[in-house]
């Protein structure tokens, strides 16, 4: 079958097939967090003295002692296997952004020859995977295999339903034999323990003295595109990258604004239903669902949460969005830009830090100006953006982000602190030397009587800030849609332990000789002084404020992958990240490996696709067309006709420049010996990627040239509005 048959047989059954049928959902209480082994489910399972102990490690952090891991060990296997599991499965999460499943059975025989069901506190504890089959940035070499994954208590264990079954699944951390980190779970816990330690000090230092221990929050907003399987069978781009790598923009696309919280279509309500009740089921709050500003894409949030146990959820949602997708006969896509020229997809992360007894310490409160305490914690959080833009950009970084970033649906590669009128003037007055008072957002009468009046926030939205106050938190909103959020809230937290390391050597110095109000404007103002430019409430997208953010105030724009990650390895990174004991330098310097090899394997894969489909399904299309307008413009010419021969020009120009294009390609498309890894993501970067556009140009030009019916590749009017 043709291309081009196998395209328009997927708009056949597409526009024939009805909605999947699902059961009837459940109440909601009935199924929340059935399938989760929860501190509820191990209160009912344990004895007093177990369930104390686990709920201690849970809560706290507390050593968990052998004996009561055994005890836990016991009575997971046997919830498991009431659930009907006969596996499972240490999960974990390497440092490519998927999740990682090593399945192990319960089953032993004993001396009898019979099969029985075994699960200890050592099985539960430890498991072991390769440790050179995952990319480790040459901290393990082939011959040097082993690895560990660890049980981390704090996150609950959990049952993957598939069709094929129930599995345990534990999660875990991933480290070499030699000790080093292999994963993002490892990193994130350490953040949060030097994020704890240093808040402690800062605490303690205005005179706190019931201090819990102060954790992160994460609430990531994951936005994602459905196509059908139809479609994406017969596009083998989006089959292996994730994107679209030809595609010619449609008439209509999101220029009339009628897609963002429009009504959502029958089939795309049916899977968000079937797909939020297993995350009920998994114990993951999905809080909100809509349609997203681009035609084919949606959003779906769930509630805030511990950042470790968000992280975990957030890995699970992805892979449970993409199997639900596939038993509704679509494809999820996460790709951070899937189509060309219209909105890419984001995962903004809603970051927080707070504790039982002093609360969400980045709430301002009604009356912020005195709400010390808050002041010294988003100051910290202004001073990190500063001083460490460059690595909040590095972890973002990825090929897909790229295409992404600095676009008009995105925030700009220019790290920046937007905090509202409201505060902005609070620390403006701070580093003035003096605290006033703030004013509120006032009420909102909109004249009507029916309309019960509320409450504005005292300040508006920047959806144009890559790093955003929203009322009692910040969200990054520069993540991409793909990406595992614990990379970024590893460097949120450790950024602010640096800042608030800092800010506690300052204070306790200036509380010598001044009261706490003074000391704390003291400490401020010089901060200020020092990372004030990172606050930016304006037009994010604008020219003028790219050219003043590097010129005027020293910030860096990083547009690519190439030029953010070598930051990783900058003096000031590396001594953070070693000062505060997250990662040791070499640990660091292997993720710069990883993610710079993922970074030029994700271009050459597509770099390849690129070469394939232009010369095997576009370039047969195209003189497969040329061929028909030559017969017809022949045959019309025996009847005296004369037909204008400048559609067959432009399309065999087209043909020639896409075929010179394809032969530049691919001439670069070998193998280069580079000085070093930032040499080659150069290449990648100013090289490849250029290429690769300057034959999508032609081909998208000829895609809206050749005959409708001889196109061999579903086309945007078709995937993004056909469901």
């Amino acid at each position: 079958m043709s291309g081009n048959q196998v395209r328009l047989q997927a708009i056949e059954q597409i526009t024939n097939r009805a909605p999947k049928k699902v059961a009837q959902t459940e109440p909601l209480k009935q199924i929340w967090a059935q399938d989760v082994f929860n501190l509820q489910r191990m209160s009912e399972a344990l004895s007093k003295n177990a369930f104390k102990a686990i709920k201690q490690t849970v809560q706290s952090g507390a050593v968990l002692d052998k004996a009561t891991a055994d005890i836990v060990a016991s009575a997971m296997k046997d919830w498991a296997i009431s659930k009907g599991a006969k596996f499972f499965s240490h999960v974990f999460y390497p440092m490519t952004n998927i999740t990682a499943e090593k399945h192990d059975a319960f089953i032993i025989t004993n001396s009898e020859g019979n099969a029985i069901n075994e699960f200890t506190g050592s099985l539960l504890i430890k498991g072991e995977p390769d440790g050179s089959s995952f990319p480790n940035g040459s901290l393990r070499m082939t011959n040097a295999a082993r690895g560990y994954t660890a049980w981390d208590p704090t996150s609950p264990a959990y049952i993957q339903q598939t069709a094929n079954g129930a599995t345990l699944m534990i999660p875990s951390v991933f480290m070499s034999w030699t000790g080093e980190a292999l994963d993002k779970k490892i990193p994130l816990l350490r953040s949060n323990a030097a994020m704890n330690k240093a808040a402690q000090k800062v605490l303690s230092l205005m005179g706190e003295t019931d201090i819990a221990d102060v954790g992160s929050s994460c609430g990531p907003e994951q936005e994602y595109f459905l196509i059908d399987e139809n479609f994406a069978n017969a596009r083998p781009d989006l089959l292996l990258t994730g994107r679209t790598l030809f595609g010619a923009a449609p008439a209509k696309g999101q220029q009339f604004d009628d897609h963002y919280f429009g009504a959502i279509p029958a089939r795309v309500q049916v899977f968000m239903q079937d797909f939020e009740d297993k995350l009920y089921k998994l114990g993951i709050p999905a809080k909100t669902h809509h349609n997203e500003v681009a035609p084919g894409q949606f959003e779906i949030a769930p509630y805030y949460g511990a950042a470790n146990i968000g992280a975990d959820q957030q890995q699970l949602l992805m892979t449970t969005m993409k199997q639900t997708a596939k038993e509704h006969g679509f494809l999820c896509l996460l790709h951070e830009k899937p189509f060309a020229g219209v909105n890419g997809s984001g995962k903004h992360v809603n970051w927080s830090v707070g504790n039982s007894t002093q609360g969400n310490l980045l709430d301002p409160g009604k009356t912020p100006h005195s709400n010390l305490e808050f002041l010294l914690f988003c100051g910290a959080v202004i001073r990190g953006v500063h001083k460490y833009g460059p690595l909040l950009r590095a972890v973002i970084a990825t090929a897909s982000n790229d295409h992404r970033l600095g676009a008009n649906e995105a925030p700009p590669a220019i790290m920046s602190v937007y905090l509202g009128d409201q505060l902005e003037k609070v620390f403006e007055d701070i580093k003035a030397g003096k605290l006033t008072t703030s004013t509120d957002g006032g009420a909102m009468d909109l004249g009507l009587s029916q309309i019960l009046h509320f409450d504005r926030d005292p300040g508006d939205r920047n959806r144009t800030s890559p790093f955003a106050f929203t009322g009692n938190r910040f969200e990054f909103r520069a993540v991409g849609s793909s990406q595992s959020v614990s990379g970024p809230l590893v460097a949120m937290n450790t950024m602010l332990a640096d800042s608030l390391n800092w800010i506690a050597e300052k204070l306790e110095a200036a509380l010598e000789t001044q009261d706490q109000t003074a000391a704390v404007i003291t400490v401020l103002k010089e901060l200020m002084e020092l990372h004030g430019n990172a606050v930016f409430g304006g037009d994010g997208y604008s020219s003028e404020w790219h050219k003043a953010a590097v010129e005027e105030r020293g910030l860096l724009n990083l547009p690519t992958t190439a030029d953010a990650l070598p930051h990783l390895l900058s003096d000031d990174v590396v001594a953070l990240f070693k000062n505060t004991g997250v990662l040791s330098p070499v640990e660091l310097e292997s993720r710069y490996e990883v993610y710079a090899e993922q970074y030029n394997l994700a271009i050459e894969v597509e770099a390849k696709l690129v070469s394939d489909i232009a010369k095997t399904k576009i370039y047969p299309a195209v003189i497969t067309y040329l061929s028909e307008l030559t017969h017809a413009t022949a045959s019309v010419a025996d009847l005296g006709i004369d037909l204008d021969s400048s559609i067959a020009k432009q399309v065999a120009g087209l043909a020639n420049s896409l075929m010179a294009s394809v032969a530049k390609l691919d001439a670069e498309i070998v193998k280069h010996d580079f000085a070093n890894t930032e040499a080659h993501m150069r290449f990648s970067a100013d090289v490849i990627c250029p290429l690769m556009a300057e034959v999508r140009e032609s081909a998208d030009q000829l895609e809206l040239l050749v005959a409708d019916e001889l196109w061999p590749l579903p086309k945007y009017s078709e995937m993004l509005f056909i469901k």
